[in-house]
């Protein structure tokens, strides 16, 4: 089994867990992170190889050693916790993050209720975007599910709001269009990116999964219902070495009993239902990829599963702890 490799777990209520040896054994770390940290994001730097970003309801930390090892970020480089994250106080809970990959020095978090906010250095200060998403949604607080910026076009941002669809900026957050056509479903759960030609924008929602080949100007349906064994969608990952092929997670519901991880090698249009070592006990939530190992795919249950294949999901392991509810995960080279 490959050693080479650090796993991090961003959970609700136990912070972060680390695996300095793919998962052989683990650490869960207590400082910085307040007692009963919920960590929902956590992101890969796109040219730093150790260090990961985490996010959530206690504010915004940075790992420069694989997750080894924690920091709070923030006005001063450390102390208040990033709690300048707006002019006047603290960002509200972190629900996503993204690094952008020409300059990262800008980061770009999506937080609960509703916002989309800037930094311009690292996550030390911020400022928050006029992105004009729905607060309110019919489960309550709306909540930006995902971020994603074109590294190609690093001024094209797109935010997935649940319960909102997706929103687009193309000069780099300043303004944002909402991108409805064909987007029947707005209960946005992840969104990916691929390099094809044209690009192929996914996202997955809690009925379907839609791809937009004009950036997110229109949308058409994926029919996810006549295709997978499960309807309800969650994360997404793009293979890191070809555009075509497509990772996703699925289950019943947000809180089911099982789930499937799936694999399409045609953009979507068809999919292989990949066999796990185990029964999933819920809906598969999530899936971390790195460009330094495009086979290796770390894909977690939403109560503590995970599951990694070092071959694109031809074989797969179960980690064997298992841990609480998960809310994301990361790996980067040792």
């Amino acid at each position: 089994m490959a050693t080479d490799y650090n796993i991090c777990l961003g959970t609700a209520g136990w912070g972060v867990w680390h695996s300095p040896d793919a998962g052989r054994s683990w650490m869960r770390h207590r400082a910085p992170f307040p007692l009963n940290s919920r960590i929902q994001a956590l992101v890969a730097h796109p040219t730093e190889a150790h260090t990961v970003f985490a996010g959530g309801d206690t504010g915004l930390f940075v790992s420069r050693d694989g997750g080894a090892r924690w920091e709070r970020v923030g006005a001063d480089g450390g102390a208040d916790g990033g709690a300048n994250g707006g002019a006047d106080g603290a960002l509200p809970t972190i629900w996503s993050l993204t690094i952008d990959p020409v300059d990262p020095d800008i980061l770009f978090a999506g937080t609960r209720p509703t916002a989309v906010y800037r930094s311009r250095d690292g996550g030390r200060h911020w400022e928050e975007l006029a992105i004009g998403a729905a607060r309110e949604c019919s489960i309550g607080e709306a909540f930006v599910t995902s971020l994603v910026v074109d590294p190609d076009d690093h001024h094209t941002v797109w935010a997935g709001v649940e319960i909102d669809g997706v929103y687009r900026s193309r000069d780099g957050g300043d303004t944002w269009t909402h991108l409805e056509t064909g987007l029947y479903d707005p209960d946005i759960h992840a969104v990916a990116l691929a390099a094809t030609s044209p690009k192929r924008l996914y996202a997955s929602t809690a009925r379907d999964v839609f791809v937009s080949d004009n950036l997110g100007d229109t949308w058409q349906s994926l029919e996810i219902r006549e295709k997978w064994p499960l309807p309800y969608a969650r994360g997404m990952a793009v293979k890191t070495d070809d555009p075509a092929v497509l990772f996703a997670g699925c289950g019943e519901t947000t809180t089911g009993e099982t789930g499937f991880v799936l694999r399409s090698r045609n953009f979507g249009e068809t999919w292989d239902m990949l066999k796990l070592p185990s029964q999933p006990n819920a809906t598969m939530w999530g899936l971390a990829t790195h460009p330094a190992e495009p086979n290796r795919i770390v894909a977690f249950s939403l109560f503590g599963e995970v599951y990694v294949t070092e071959d694109a999901g031809a074989s797969w392991r179960k980690i064997a702890r298992e841990f609480g509810e998960i809310r994301a995960a990361a790996w980067v080279p040792n």
